[in-house]
This record gives C-alpha cells, sequence and structure tokens, in this order.
C-alpha cells in the first residue's frame, strides 16, 4: 500500500493520478483532484470515460463524518420512446445514436464543485489540456483495449482514434487537441458549454445527422441529483453504495446472503468459501434483473431487497454441495420506508469514490463533431418490455453498472470501486469479503484472484488462474463450469481503493495490477 499523512489519488492511469496529486498539493479539495483526474482519464483512457458518459460520487465529509452521493445519469431523450422505436420497425435498440441518453458527466462535475470544490474551476481542466494538446504516451493496457477493442468506431472517430488505420503503439505519442479545444470551452463557460453552449450544439447536430431524437431541452433541463447513500451492516462493518437506477443494491444483497455463512474460516481460496460467493452471486443478479430501474418511473423494492430476512431466505437456496445453473427472482417483502474508477483522499481525511464511464469500450463509438470526445450508449441497457422496471422511456434513467462504494468501521473509512460492467458488484462483494472475512489490507484486497460471471443464468463463470487448480477441479464436480483466464485478468475488472484512518491521522491507497495506474500520494512540503 501507499501510505502517508497527506493526500493520495489512485486512478487507472497514473498521470491522471499524478494531476489529482497535483492539485492537492496546491490546495485543492478531494473532489477539485477527482475532476482533474477524470479529466486526464478522458484523454488517456478514451475508450472507458469522458466528457460523453455519466458519473456516479460518494463523498465522505471528514469533519461531519457524512456520506454524500450524487447521481449523475442522464435520462432518454424526450422524443425516444419504445412506441417511437416500433414506428421505425425496430424491435429492439439498436447500436448508435439510439443508446446515447444525455450525458450527465459535468454536470456532475460541476454541482460536485459548487458544494466541495476549493479551487478555480478552470484550474482543474489545465492537465487535461496539456495532455490533450501535447499528447501523452499511451500505457500496456491501455492500448491493448484500443488495439482490441476499437470496432464500434465509426467514421470519424475512426479517424482521430486510430491514426493511420490502427490503434497508437505502446509508448506512441497520441494527441487529441479537438478534446483539448472541449475541455477549454468547459474550463471557461463551465457546464454551460456542454449542455446550452458551443458543446451541445456539436452534440445536437452529430445527433441530428444520425437520426437520434435528442433535442436541445434534453440537455438544457438535465440535473443530476443528490441522493442519500444505501447501505447493510456485513459483521460489524457499514458498506454503503448509491441506490437505484445502479446496481450498487446487488452488492449490499450478496453480502447480506453471503453473511448467513460462516466464510471467515475458510481460506479465501478454499472451495467452500469461493461456492458460497459464486451462489449468493447469483441470487442477488437474478433479483437485479428483476426489479432494478428508475425509481422515478417504477417502484423498486430497495427495502425489501436489503431486507435481512430476506437475505437468510434467499442463502436458504443455497446447495452446499451443488451449484444452482437455474437462479430465480425472489419475492422480497414489501417494506415500505466500461468504466474508469478512481478514488482520493485529502490530508484531512475527505474522501472520495468516483466512477464514471462510456459504459461499453468506445460508448457508443459516436464522436461528437469537432470536440474531440465519444458519446456513451448508456441506453442499450434499456428494456423494451414495457412492464419490466428498466422499460424504455422519455426522460427515464437506465440501469447502471456503475458503482462507487464505501466501506466503513470504527476510523477506518474506505473508499472504493472495481470497474468492469456487472462484474462490478461481484468483485466488490469479493473486495469487502476479502476485507472483513480474510483480514487483508485494501492492496491485498484488490490483488487477490476472483472470479467474475457476466451473464445471467446457466452456471459458465470466469476465474483466475491463480486459484489452485485443484480447488478449481473441486468446484467443477458442485456442477460450476470453469473458464480460466490469466492471473491477472482485465475481465475481472482493474480498481482502487484509499483508507483515511481517522484516529491514526494516516491514509492509506491501492491501485489494482489489472490497470495502468497507481495509487500517488500528494507530495510533502519538503521544498517550502
Amino acid at each position: 500500500m501507499v501510505i502517508t499523512t497527506r493526500g493520495i489519488v489512485a486512478t487507472a492511469q497514473t498521470l491522471a493520478s499524478e494531476a489529482g496529486a497535483q492539485i492537492l498539493t496546491r490546495g485543492g479539495s478531494a473532489v477539485d483532484a477527482a475532476i482533474a483526474a477524470n479529466a486526464v482519464l478522458s484523454v488517456v483512457e478514451p475508450m472507458m470515460n469522458g466528457p460523453g458518459g455519466d458519473l456516479f460520487a460518494l463523498v465522505w465529509d471528514a469533519k461531519t463524518g457524512s456520506l454524500i452521493g450524487i447521481n449523475a445519469s442522464g435520462w432518454a431523450p424526450k422524443g425516444l420512446s419504445i412506441e417511437y422505436l416500433k414506428q421505425q420497425g425496430m424491435s429492439r435498440i439498436p447500436s448508435g445514436i439510439h443508446t446515447v441518453t444525455a450525458p450527465g458527466c459535468v454536470a456532475g462535475w460541476e454541482k460536485l464543485h459548487k458544494r466541495f470544490g476549493k479551487l478555480p474551476w478552470a484550474d482543474l481542466f489545465k492537465p487535461a489540456i496539456y495532455y490533450a494538446e501535447n499528447g501523452f504516451p499511451v500505457t500496456e493496457l491501455i492500448q491493448w483495449d484500443w488495439e482490441h477493442s476499437n470496432s464500434p468506431l465509426r467514421d470519424d472517430a475512426r479517424q482521430l482514434y486510430l491514426p493511420n488505420g490502427s490503434a497508437p503503439k505502446v509508448g506512441e505519442i497520441f494527441r487529441n487537441p479537438q478534446l483539448g479545444r472541449a475541455f477549454r470551452l468547459i474550463a471557461q463557460l463551465g457546464a454551460r458549454a456542454f449542455y446550452d453552449g458551443p458543446i451541445g450544439e456539436a452534440l445536437l447536430a452529430t445527433s441530428r445527422q444520425l437520426g437520434g431524437t435528442l433535442a436541445a431541452a434534453d440537455l438544457s433541463e438535465y440535473e443530476p441529483e443528490w441522493v442519500r447513500p444505501i447501505s447493510t451492516d456485513y459483521r460489524g462493518w457499514k458498506v454503503s453504495e448509491l441506490p437505484p437506477n445502479g446496481q450498487g443494491i446487488g452488492t449490499l444483497e450478496m453480502l447480506n446472503i453471503l453473511e448467513n455463512f460462516p466464510v471467515g474460516i475458510h481460506d479465501p481460496l478454499s472451495v467452500e468459501a469461493l461456492h458460497w460467493k459464486i451462489e449468493a452471486e447469483k441470487l442477488a443478479f437474478s433479483d437485479l434483473e428483476r426489479y432494478v430501474g428508475d425509481p422515478k418511473f417504477a417502484a423498486v423494492p430497495t427495502v425489501g431487497l436489503l431486507s435481512k430476512p430476506y437475505a437468510k431466505e434467499r442463502a436458504a437456496l443455497i446447495d452446499p454441495d451443488k451449484a444452482r445453473c437455474d437462479a430465480q427472482a425472489g419475492t422480497p417483502p414489501e417494506v415500505h420506508g466500461n468504466t474508469t474508477y478512481l478514488s482520493v483522499v485529502d490530508k484531512d481525511g475527505n474522501t472520495v469514490s468516483w466512477i464514471q464511464s462510456n459504459s461499453e469500450i468506445f460508448g457508443s463509438g459516436i464522436l461528437v463533431r469537432g470536440m474531440g470526445f465519444l458519446l456513451h450508449d448508456r441506453g442499450a441497457a434499456f428494456a423494451l418490455d414495457a412492464d419490466h422496471p428498466n422499460a424504455l422511456a422519455p426522460r427515464k434513467r437506465p440501469y447502471h453498472t456503475i458503482i462507487p462504494a464505501f466501506l466503513e468501521q470504527g476510523s477506518q473509512h474506505i473508499a472504493f470501486g472495481i470497474m468492469r460492467g456487472v462484474n462490478q458488484p461481484q468483485a466488490q462483494m469479493q473486495f469487502v469479503s476479502n476485507i472483513v472475512d480474510h483480514k487483508m489490507n485494501i492492496q491485498a484486497a484488490l490483488e487477490a484472484p476472483r472470479f467474475t460471471k457476466p451473464t445471467l443464468g446457466g452456471c459458465e463463470l470466469l476465474i483466475e488462474s491463480r486459484v489452485p487448480e485443484i480447488i478449481r477441479a473441486r468446484l467443477e464436480e458442485k456442477g460450476h463450469r470453469l473458464v480460466v483466464q490469466g492471473d491477472y485478468s482485465g475481465l475481472m475488472g482493474g480498481g482502487q481503493a484509499v483508507l483515511h484512518d481517522s484516529a491514526a491521522k494516516l491514509n492509506y491507497g491501492a491501485s489494482s495490477p489489472r490497470k495502468d495506474g497507481a495509487a500517488i500520494p500528494e507530495p510533502d512540503p519538503y521544498f517550502k
């Protein structure tokens, strides 16, 4: 781990971490550092995130001990509906412009800065503008995604991101002056540039040219939402997530189910511990698929899904000797009452858990003309079954996979997140269990071998080769069908974590080896 008395910024690319650490050195807040790091990631990791995507964050205020959430996910255009698509002869949401919802990221940046920022807004974008205009050397794992996952790129997006017809090589200097221009406009005009200014005009022109339904009001009327985090107690630790329309509730339900088994008396790579975790994941995901949508449009049974008696009922379905290949959604009680992640802690202990995404790698593949960034394809997550909680509707937010998380007990406060679509809640569950049940530190918990189940139903799952062969064989005897991946597979999702110890006044940082990034400490003032 990185250990310091000052702040730490942990991201998926070292230049972004360094930019955030520089912001802390200049007196910036944890939110200031997160915005600057996120903007740099938009340049150096463009397939994963950028101004054309959505944002979620949890902010822990060290003075008050309060945890504040923001949902900056955008809504579907007012002119887009199931009926509209049917009239166009479409039985599903096609790839392309109809998957683009109003991007919430830039509005989220501004709303967070107004509440928690210390430095001038324009200063936060100087590192991103520098790298966009002067270029940066492409790093190894980002280059792999760039080269192997660029098929969504369309037309002028291919010209920009595949110079000379191919992805940049490792170490090749890549420049994006168009994105530098967009960030200069955002720095000068604020979020207005994006939602009611030149960037928004370019976005709408791009949409119109491709037959999209986005209208000016869909951008100008959009506002991120402050939300109250949801949480559960896992063996004396409080685990917090953002409420639906995100899938963070899945992490909490998995942990509630897992709590019914003596995980901690077993090795983390034992057959017993892995079997219980895999089965808990299946049961929770069947509930996620059935119940989660935008709570402004659907009655999401959040309290019922988090009920401990309901978790006990679900845990009783786990056969200790046999994998369940047909996990069905339960009936929770009616109780009334491809992505980048970063985490930051400042020297005072204020902590940010922050995730921002284009959805799929390279998003929709659509470049906003002249602005150098891609639009996400989050609307592809909508269902076209009108009775489903996640059914497409005008001004509705889709089911979201990106989830920041927070874990705390006593003086220990941990902001953490792990990337990669539906992998996120199951990876978070394993991370929490590694800390709580298996007493790992945050770096070990991120590095530990993991499994992930990328599909709903069946018994197939991916597992890293560091899980011993004899353990894998015993899991297969129980009916799990394993597809073995590399030692540190990107399919398990990279992640970051920071820990603030409020008693010792120390900060700890960790970054997963499944990504190119690092946890970078704010420099001590030895030159002052």
